[in-house]
């Protein structure tokens, strides 16, 4: 029997170039996830594997965004929640929870992260005029994540800088849990 994240990459039709997904210099192709009803996108490249919702281990002491961490071959990947991150309602897990496993670039060099969301939904190209840039709310919002807004097929997609999702505390914080998990593995 094929694990959840084939299938729920066969139910969904996961390819690149599965809508409209032009090759163009002038887009980007984002894959897009839902969270409490709300479409949002990470680019395509910085994708390493889209798995099927997986117990994983509590790390204590962490914030509440962060779950655990889980052994994906060999690496320590830290996983959040996306729902608890963006403060969120919480939602119990259901068989179209999904971690998608990213490559983060960081000031130390690159990390891996899970993000757990509501769903996954499709590959889309957008092009670059597409793309308008994230409104500014002043100093008491922090918008520094959201890299441009798209509105797709009627539906606003909030494209995300991966990159800045975490603060530089933050992905210290991440870089000890994953030693930690390491020395204790070993």
């Amino acid at each position: 029997m094929a694990d959840a994240s084939t299938q729920i990459a066969q139910q969904n039709n996961y390819a690149l170039g599965s809508r409209d997904a032009s090759n163009d210099a002038d887009s980007s192709q984002f894959l897009t996830f839902s969270l409490a009803g709300e479409a949002y996108g990470v680019d395509i490249l910085r994708v390493q594997e889209i798995k099927g919702w997986v117990p994983v281990t509590c790390i204590p002491n962490t914030p509440g965004y962060l779950k655990g961490v889980l052994n994906l071959r060999g690496t320590i990947v830290p996983i959040i929640d996306m729902r608890l991150r963006f403060n969120l309602e919480t939602m119990e897990y259901t068989a179209e929870t999904v971690i998608i496993v990213l490559s983060v670039h960081t000031d130390s060099g690159e990390r891996v992260v899970g993000i757990v969301v509501d769903s996954v939904s499709d590959v889309l190209s957008v092009k670059t005029e597409e793309m308008k840039p994230s409104p500014d709310f002043g100093g008491s919002v922090n918008t520094e994540f959201i890299d441009a807004l798209a509105t797709v097929e009627e539906q606003m997609v909030m494209l995300l800088n991966i990159d800045k999702m975490l603060t530089t505390d933050e992905i210290a914080a991440l870089e000890t849990i994953n030693e930690d998990s390491a020395a204790t593995e070993a």
